[in-house]
């Protein structure tokens, strides 16, 4: 039966413990194993401390996190136990542990859930790992039924009450339900329409170039790559201007909002799923609304790079030239290589207005699965001290990242040409072929010293169950100007 949840913090818990309503079946404790032992919440709900030291004691977090139940009553308690294994390179709040956890809150009954963490800088990846747990998208049919789930998140000095915490799980449980919808409802023009409305909701400009338009002003890869689908190719531009602002960052998303692969046409085993192949988009639109609402103090120009890679009479063809944004010429030898072609052209567009800092976000390579895995996100960059505040605030954020091969004096000849300047894809799809393709992103870049971040959430878009996880909100916002904080 269809149930929708809707996520409300609760700063009243766990003092409120004894007046929870009757609609209230389970209460979940959830978080690291010292904490669960330290915390007083078990007691405050009435449960000896023998029972609660075997439940924790069945709680084996393992790699992953454990699990281990009891009954109060009719409700049913759970103890959620987060990993203590963290390697230098994994995030110290284990958020990737948490939506597994959270998941278990059964049936559809009211649920309360407080996750305890080591130290405040956990309140982020906790809220954005709390939105991935309960995806917003549904067209299950039957009686659906509503579930209210109270949150609170819980630090050393208590509960944790800041607005950005709200926001951030709510703006991840928005880029979710882009990402699951189907692409008969969330086309192009549907998604300039999510963008407008997030526009007109924030009180900000949009900018839309859409259909033919693209074609007159030179963004032939976003052009081309849209041209053959019955929804055209849009470019959206989102612009946030603080006074006072000191810093400008500009975000550009890839939002394919459905990829057949074009003449390149994929399998039928790889062709399900990329409905999901606008998450880079979703993500910069979400990540936009937090950041404005909570007044941050910087700049911001957000890029939506939105097209169907359709197949048809009059889609591009491989041996097609196409002339970029850049001036560029790109001779196409892989229609299914389509995204560095759009966000070639949004990086040329967004470098106009001198930001900062570029950071493209993209579902772009299978290969950097192989590279970075499913928890990690594979950069590139241009700029060494970019790269490694990246590496830095993805562990700050619970959305690590992994750095990937910088060295276009190797990679370039991927992409020689005997007729354009260069081809769309690689010679050699065992040479880092997922640095390759960040490379020719960074090709169209009018300044090449231009500071420039590439994001790859291939493997981090979707979670086990193929829903969305809003991956990227979080390193956007601290790629920012650091953290995140109401009024800047």
């Amino acid at each position: 039966m269809p149930v929708d949840t809707t996520l409300r913090y609760d700063t009243l818990l766990p003092s409120s413990f004894g007046a929870l309503p009757a609609s209230v079946g389970s209460i979940a404790l959830l978080g690291k194993r010292a904490l669960l032992r330290a915390s007083p919440y078990a007691a405050a709900l009435g449960l000896n401390p023998e029972t609660w030291a075997a439940m924790l004691a069945d709680a084996n977090p393992g790699d992953a996190g454990g699990i281990a139940t009891t009954y109060l009553g009719d409700r049913l308690l759970l103890a959620g136990a987060i990993p203590d294994l963290c390697s230098r390179h994994n995030s110290p709040a284990r958020a990737d542990a948490l939506p597994p956890l959270a998941r278990r809150i059964r049936g559809n009954r009211d649920a309360v859930i407080v996750v305890h963490i080591e130290d405040a800088s956990q309140a982020l990846p906790m809220a954005l790992a709390l939105g991935r747990a309960y995806p917003l998208f549904s067209v299950a049919t039957g009686p659906r039924l509503g579930r209210e789930v109270r949150v609170c998140i819980v630090g050393p000095q208590g509960i944790i009450d800041e607005p950005g915490l709200r926001l951030a799980t709510e703006a991840s449980r928005f880029a979710g339900r882009l990402v699951d919808a189907p692409p008969d409802a969330l086309h192009t023009s549907a998604f300039v329409a999510e963008a407008e409305a997030v526009g007109a909701q924030l009180g900000v400009p949009v900018e839309v170039l859409q259909g033919a338009r693209l074609r007159e002003e030179g963004y032939g890869g976003l052009w081309n790559v849209g041209r053959a689908a019955p929804h055209p190719p849009a470019l959206v531009t989102l612009r946030y201007q603080p006074t006072g602002a000191t810093r400008h960052v500009a975000w550009v998303g890839k939002g394919i909002v459905y990829d057949t692969g074009g003449h390149s046409l994929k399998t039928k085993e790889g062709m399900p799923g990329m409905k999901g192949d606008m998450a880079g988009a979703a993500a910069v639109l979400a990540a936009f609304a937090v950041a404005v609402q909570m007044q941050v103090p910087y700049a911001i120009t957000a890029v939506l790079c939105l097209a169907e890679n359709s197949i048809g009479p009059t889609a591009i063809r491989p041996d097609d030239i196409l002339t970029m944004r850049s001036g560029k010429t790109v001779e196409v030898n892989n229609t299914d290589a389509e995204g560095r072609l759009v966000l070639a052209d949004g990086v040329a567009h967004a470098a106009a207005g001198k930001p900062d800092l570029i950071v493209d976000i993209a579902t772009l390579t299978g290969a950097v699965l192989a590279s970075s895995g499913k928890v990690h996100a594979g950069i590139v960059s241009n700029d060494e001290a970019v790269e490694q505040a990246a590496l830095q605030v993805g562990r700050r954020v619970g959305e690590p990242c992994h750095a990937l091969l910088w060295a276009p004096e190797l990679l370039r000849r991927e992409f020689k040409s005997a007729v354009a300047d260069m081809k769309n894809s690689v010679k050699d799809r065992n040479n880092a072929q997922s640095s390759c393709a960040a490379w020719f992103i960074a090709a169209h870049l009018p300044d090449p010293a231009q500071p420039w971040l590439h994001v790859d959430i291939a493997g981090t878009a979707w979670d086990a169950e193929r829903r969305g996880t809003g991956a990227g909100i979080g390193l956007l916002l601290g790629l920012g100007a650091g953290p995140l904080r109401s009024g800047g």
